[in-house]
């Protein structure tokens, strides 16, 4: 009873120490509670059964995302309680001055440990409670859910999750404590206030060569992730620009943590202007002793840049591509004159190939005509003489030496002219004109086309069903046949009527819109028209027809940007909160250190002002130095991100990047000012 009140007594009399340590495990439970209870949120929406699939595969990968943060946070847990016994060594001294075993000041901490995580699983669940309500009016808003039903809902699985993932680490907490309590010596504790980091003073010539060999490794290794990828196929030597990175990002570090006191002192002007000296000779301390530290945090700063940036990037532009990438209510597409000698295809299938979609489905007993509104039939068309390698001419060596994983023998897509403009009206397109000795590339995904650019500046010409064409534009003009969520045209070739042959007939497809005026009237005849029933009819008589609409379109695009987004923000708030932690309790550590030395500077006539500014200015300094390390690094990692999105579309690049830093402002910028009131405390103190 005793050591419970004492315990207790000791939380109170520490609240302020413990400020950061509450903050992160309430953000911790809070967070962690939230994104597990989607789930139960979820089970609530009105949507169709695919996107309920898309849901159920969101939540279950944020499980196991789980996982992986219940990992950091409980290292983070383990880590901010070193601070807090380093914090109280003087304390636990007294205790074992005064006949205390080392047995009941365990005891005592394990006590603290339950008390001061029954509090912050209450408060960080209560918290969670009410941001997982905002947390589900995000989801239902995102996959376009009814809301009518709504209401407010408590994850009692979240909840378990959470007291479960919790509770084991805390547990582990409490064997830590306990193994360092009985480490500990009696003269360490008492004295533990009077150590402090000494500045080993590193060779500045040594240092100075190693910095610039680091600076130079690491712009090759941001030329490799941005030059050095012409196309996505190259991007499977990532790890090497990876490895370079992580390596010079260290000796960077170690590096100026030699140099920058010796760079200051070379300024006597500003190195000796107010509390300058001390200020920086303090920040040279830390660097230097914190090395490694400032590395991971730095790595995880970069990580959660680019992984918060591309997730609401990728979100941002799958959704508005739907309109524009997927403009008609319905598409199907079959495969005409199969070749007799395909031995992919039954002799039945063979024979069906020589009917369009519209007539297939004529012969499966679908009518159509009083579900579509209005559509067009169009044909692809193919020659073996049409390749890529073909259209590139002389540029094709430099293309390869480029490009070196492409399938250069790929047949190349044939469209009359008269249709693609059929179509383009019917989407709403550019609608273009020909000469006969004339050819248009459409193409919208960027890697091709820069590719096939190359070729167009340089006028090559290409030779379609025995006729030699030449290109109308120098460059590839924006167009698309196939409903998609994504840019992926990498070319189709637009040549005149009367040049194509008819032998060679590739494709037919048959693109739609409904007789509908609301959702759930186009819901109901893409049950009837592409359901479950109507391929099985398709199926039953082995009529190849393929397809999309634009209702699944929607619900794929909506699926994947919600599963980008939500485990994007779920590791990127955990990295970047781990990473302010670890800054700030390793600042708080430094400050309850240092209160001597603060102490010394009031006793020799420095006023509290100037004491504020100089601890202001030490810790905007370690917050900003890594800060600014990853920042640098992220604009080449999301140029290398942004090579990835170019198939969804990475104009919507920009507003996530800005909505990135306001994450990183609110959470780093409101540790830091949390680490600047408790240090502010520290110092304070003993006055």
């Amino acid at each position: 009873m005793m050591l419970c009140k004492l315990s207790l007594k000791n939380i109170k009399k520490s609240f302020k120490d413990y400020a950061i340590y509450f903050f992160t495990l309430i953000l911790g439970v809070s967070i962690f509670y939230v994104f597990n209870a989607i789930e139960s949120q979820t089970v609530l929406l009105d949507v169709t059964s695919s996107t309920m699939e898309i849901i159920k595969l969101m939540t279950n990968m944020l499980s196991g995302v789980s996982v992986f943060v219940s990992f950091i946070l409980g290292f983070l847990i383990i880590y901010a309680s070193r601070f807090l016994i380093k914090r109280r060594n003087k304390e636990f001294g007294i205790y074992m001055t005064l006949g205390m075993s080392k047995r009941k000041i365990s005891m005592i901490l394990f006590l603290e440990t339950i008390i001061i995580g029954i509090i912050s699983l209450v408060v960080g669940l209560g918290i969670g409670l009410i941001l997982s309500q905002f947390m589900s009016l995000l989801v239902s808003n995102m996959f376009e859910a009814d809301m009518t039903k709504f209401e407010f809902v408590f994850s009692s699985s979240a909840c378990i999750k959470t007291l479960i993932y919790f509770g084991i680490m805390y547990l582990l907490v409490m064997i830590f404590n306990t193994y360092n309590i009985s480490k500990c010596k009696l003269i360490d504790l008492l004295h533990s206030n009077k150590k402090s980091e000494k500045i080993k003073l590193k060779n500045p010539i040594f240092c100075t060569i190693i910095f610039i060999i680091s600076s130079i490794s690491l712009g090759y290794a941001y030329y490799l992730v941005t030059d050095g990828f012409k196309d996505i196929q190259n991007a499977n030597d990532i790890y090497k620009p990876i490895a370079i990175g992580v390596i010079t990002t260290f000796l960077i570090f170690w590096s100026l943590s030699g140099l920058l006191l010796r760079i200051f002192q070379s300024s006597k002007k500003h190195y000796y202007k107010g509390l300058n000296s001390f200020t920086l000779r303090q920040i040279s301390s830390k660097i230097n002793t914190t090395v490694f530290q400032m590395t991971i945090i730095c790595l995880m700063l970069f990580v959660t840049i680019c992984v918060l940036s591309s997730s609401l990037c990728l979100k941002n532009s799958m959704t508005s591509n739907i309109n524009e990438l997927a403009p008609a209510d319905l598409e199907l597409v079959s495969l005409m004159n199969i070749s007799n000698d395909n031995p992919n295809y039954t002799d039945i299938q063979k024979e069906n190939s020589k009917y369009t979609v519209k007539e297939k489905l004529e012969k499966a007993d679908i009518d159509i005509n009083k579900y579509i509104k209005d559509y067009i039939e169009i044909n692809t068309y193919r020659t073996k003489n049409l390749t890529l390698r073909t259209t590139l001419g002389s540029k094709l060596d430099l293309i390869q030496n480029q490009y070196k994983f492409m399938n250069y023998d790929t047949q190349e897509i044939i469209v009359k002219l008269s249709e693609y403009n059929k179509l383009a009206k019917f989407y709403g397109n550019e609608e273009y004109t020909l000469n006969e000795d004339e050819y248009i590339i459409i193409a919208d995904f960027e890697s091709m086309l820069g590719l096939r650019n190359i070729a167009l500046k340089d006028k090559e010409q290409v030779e379609i069903f025995g006729h030699i064409l030449k290109p109308k534009y120098t460059e590839c003009q924006d167009g698309f046949v196939e409903m998609s969520s994504n840019h992926v045209n990498s070319g189709i070739f637009i040549v005149s009527d009367n040049i194509v042959d008819e032998s060679a007939l590739y494709t037919n497809y048959f693109i739609a819109n409904y007789n509908a005026s609301n959702k759930e009237e186009r819901i109901k005849i893409e049950k009837i028209l592409v359901g479950e029933e109507a391929s099985d009819k398709i199926n039953d008589k082995n009529l190849l027809i393929e397809g999309t609409s634009k209702l699944t379109i929607a619900e794929a695009s909506i699926g994947l940007g919600a599963l980008a987004t939500f485990i994007g923000l779920y590791l990127g708030i955990i990295f970047l909160i781990s990473s302010a932690a670890i800054l700030a309790l390793k600042e708080l550590s430094e400050s309850s250190d240092n209160k001597e030395r603060f102490n010394m500077l009031r006793r020799i006539g420095t006023d509290e002002k100037m004491i504020n500014k100089a601890l202001f200015n030490q810790i905007a300094i370690f917050f900003m130095f890594p800060l600014l390390i990853a920042v640098i690094h992220s604009i080449f990692g999301i140029k290398f991100c942004s090579l990835i999105l170019e198939t969804f579309g990475n104009e919507q690049l920009l507003p996530s990047i800005i909505m990135t830093a306001v994450f990183i402002i609110l959470i780093y910028g409101g540790y830091f000012i949390i680490t600047y009131l408790c240090s502010k405390n520290i110092i304070k103190e003993k006055r």
